[in-house]
């Protein structure tokens, strides 16, 4: 057994060896808090959730690092715009992005440190960079010498030569335009740390070195995070790690966007869709399906066409679930292993997309069972397909899901009281024979959007594909 992963810096798919044996650490760059999640952010966390589950499964004990960047230049410009503090709305954002990460059945990380509580691991990095030589003050302001790095720019495999970045607002006493800002010298208004350089505030970089360094140490072995971050993000993040001594991250992995008319899903572009609301449209589980479900490396358009056969997709699995446990009369366990096929999929870089046909074509087979009456070998396919789902998150009958198919539980019995009514005058229409009648209820029902299904304990209703 083993996993590969896709290294941004190699560009290539890698063998996974830890640095620890049985144990991985793994840092994810994670929200920054100015505004509420959208599902691209949600996204990044999903993807990463099931490469941690992956790994639990595959037995190591995993470190989880996610970081909230709680104060940055956006936040500040927020905070102006709506007169109020800064770290209103940090925390604010901050429970929106956990309740968007939990509503979606993501596990909790190890750790979820913020920016504003590691000032002093900052201070001290920033020191060490200039003492020796890889970083400079001027007008309260600390910069990376980016020239002092000959390994500068690797992982994003650009020329220092080609590269440009004009000065910051206030960003004065640059060397070299390129030298990006470790440390921002205090302006009225802005919220500020004392430092021996004078009043400030962090600069986006050096937040996560300095956070990676207290909770990983000074190597680790995975640090994830959007397409979008490998620079300057992350290139700054290296410069200044490897700079002050740390190996830092052995592998690089970077997930995909969430496009929308072919564009980056962003807030700047008002193009957003906003996590608090596609929950109150879609089940969060179907939700988890349409972004878990394609490799975590692609790009997906949304539409509302891909959420559709998201939910028609996920809901074939879930009515084989149902159906299982109701003629069986028991909830089936998951299987002790996953199929051999699902897990050479998962090994070879999360591959989801490979994995996720094993699922179904175990549902056929379960379903195939069914038909035949053969009790035994529909549990057995229900016990494989919910340990696939697990490491998914995608079990149905997983604690955390209890409930949750309902769309609400006092709506749900509302609706459920109406429908047994009509359903009750479909089968007296079936017991006079009056077959015409049955179907035109029957059809009825299903532009309603509602499908019947006839069990052997009698007719059962559920909320068909939209």
């Amino acid at each position: 057994m083993t996993i590969r992963l896709h290294d941004t810096n190699a560009r290539q798919i890698r063998d996974f060896v830890p640095l620890t044996a049985g144990c991985v650490s793994i840092y994810l760059c994670g929200a920054t808090v100015q505004a509420a999640p959208h599902i691209g952010h949600i996204r990044s966390g999903l993807n990463f959730d099931i490469m941690r589950r992956w790994f639990t499964y595959r037995g190591y004990d995993v470190t989880f690092i996610r970081n909230v960047t709680d104060i940055d230049d956006k936040i500040i410009a927020k905070s102006a715009e709506q007169g109020r503090p800064w770290w209103s709305i940090g925390y604010e954002n901050e429970r929106a992005f956990n309740d968007g990460y939990d509503v979606l059945g993501c596990l909790p990380p190890t750790y979820e440190p913020r920016a504003t509580g590691h000032v002093p691991e900052m201070i001290e990095m920033m020191r060490g960079l200039i003492e020796s030589g890889h970083a400079y003050e001027a007008d309260g302001n600390v910069y990376f010498d980016v020239r002092s790095l000959p390994s500068y720019l690797e992982l994003s495999n650009q020329e220092l030569d080609d590269l440009r970045q004009p000065s910051g607002e206030g960003e004065t006493g640059k060397r070299d335009q390129r030298d990006f800002a470790m440390w921002k010298a205090t302006k009225p208004g802005e919220p500020s740390w004392e430092t021996p350089w004078g009043r400030g505030r962090p600069g986006w970089h050096l937040e996560c070195s300095a956070m990676a360094h207290k909770y990983l140490g000074s190597a680790f072995d995975i640090h994830g995070g959007g397409i979008d971050l490998i620079f300057p993000h992350h290139e700054n993040e290296i410069a200044q790690a490897k700079a002050y001594g740390d190996a830092f991250a052995k592998y690089w992995v970077h997930n995909g966007w969430v496009t929308l008319s072919g564009e980056k899903m962003s807030k700047s572009l008002g193009n957003s869709v906003l996590v608090s609301e596609m929950v109150k449209q879609w089940r969060p589980i179907v939700l988890r399906y349409y972004l878990g479900t394609p490799h975590y490396r692609s790009m997906i358009e949304y539409s509302e066409e891909a959420l559709r056969e998201a939910e028609s997709a996920f809901a074939r699995i879930e009515g084989f679930v149902q159906r299982v446990t109701e003629k069986t009369g028991e909830v089936v366990a998951p299987a002790a292993e996953v199929p051999p096929a699902f897990a050479e999929a998962m090994d070879e870089d999360l591959g989801v997309p490979q994995a996720l046909a094993i699922i179904h074509t175990t549902v056929r087979q379960g379903n195939s069972a069914l038909a035949a009456d053969d009790k035994e070998a529909a549990a057995a396919r229900l016990a494989e397909v919910r340990a696939m789902l697990g490491v998914l998150g995608l079990d149905p009958l997983d604690p955390h899901w209890a409930g949750e198919s309902d769309r609400g539980e006092d709506l749900h019995g509302v609706v459920d009281t109406l429908v047994r009514l009509v359903l009750d005058q479909r089968q007296s229409a079936r017991a006079r024979k009056d077959w015409a009648a049955a179907d035109a209820i029957r059809d009825q029902l299903n532009q309603s959007g509602l499908v019947i299904e006839d069990s052997p304990s009698g007719p059962r209703w559920t909320l068909g594909p939209r």
